[in-house]
């Protein structure tokens, strides 16, 4: 894989861009402003995790040594501006956005977002905490942004109740695979001083509210469907994520070592992409 594709991580971009592919699906419109949209998160995302391994590369020599930049494969200057680039196409498309769908907001967001960004890898990430929910604030806004654009390019303004709905279930399932991935990392943040939730309050505490979060959001997620945004298929599909959820928040209390962390962190994500197909079915009018 290119380096320059390999550093924005593009499985990871592209999960973040598919909210609003998603929001596009769940209310059957395909305009160019949304086709857009999922440019744009997909070029701010991908320079959201370039800047984070520019402010990272020292703990990835300890974490991650065969990303791009500790690996020397890209150099620190060559990964700013890079990260700079990407920002900015996607805050000119955004403004693009802006233009047709005749509102700030798209572009608002999308600058806010960008800002939010370089300072959750320069000064939150290493923050008890406000890191976590940084990441998960984007996470949703992503929904929230692809939701904005519809209800401004249909002057539907129902659409954004989608987009928050899908927006709260996505902040706190995010909220604790990030926790869950600090626990992973603990031993690399240590080396550099970072202040961690696990570091601070310790991986027991953080299993336990990791935990919580999910247990939370797994039974709270079939309200989506008794608030009438999906229909009776929408349940049937999630009962498979809620049962990995749970699992998670199982495993996760009885052990907290690095290894079982990390098969918790991609079970998590596993269960959001199972989700994520069941918002799709959930929305499909048989």
């Amino acid at each position: 894989m290119n380096v320059y594709l390999e550093i924005t991580r593009p499985t990871n971009a592209l999960m973040a861009a598919v909210a609003v592919l998603l929001m596009a699906i769940i209310n059957f419109n395909y305009g160019i402003p949304i086709i857009l949209g999922f440019i744009t998160v997909l070029f701010a995302t991908s320079g959201g995790n370039v800047i984070n391994d520019f402010f990272d590369y020292k703990i990835d020599k300890i974490n991650k040594p065969q990303r791009p930049i500790p690996s020397g494969r890209i150099s620190l200057k060559n990964a700013k501006n890079y990260s700079i680039i990407l920002f900015l196409i996607s805050i000119l498309l955004s403004g693009l956005i802006s233009y047709l769908v005749k509102d700030l907001t798209p572009l608002i967001l999308v600058f806010c977002c960008c800002l939010l960004m370089y300072f959750y890898a320069r000064n939150l990430k290493a923050m008890p905490l406000f890191g976590n929910i940084a990441v998960s604030l984007l996470t949703a806004l992503c929904f929230i942004f692809g939701g904005d654009i519809l209800a401004f390019s249909t002057h539907s303004f129902l659409i954004l109740q989608t987009g928050f709905a899908l927006g709260f279930f996505a902040f706190f399932m995010t909220l604790a695979r990030e926790i869950t991935k600090d626990m992973e990392d603990i031993e690399g943040d240590k080396i550099e001083s970072a202040e961690t939730l696990p570091i601070v309050w310790g991986n027991r505490n953080s299993s336990i509210l990791s935990s919580i979060l999910i247990i939370i959001t797994a039974l709270v997620s079939p309200l989506l469907f008794y608030l009438n945004i999906f229909n009776v298929y929408y349940l049937v599909v999630m009962i498979i994520p809620i049962i990995l959820f749970l699992y998670c928040a199982v495993i996760i209390l009885k052990n907290q070592e690095p290894v079982t962390c990390g098969k918790v962190s991609k079970y998590l994500k596993i269960g959001m992409l199972i989700s994520f197909l069941a918002f799709i079915i959930g929305s499909i009018p048989f």
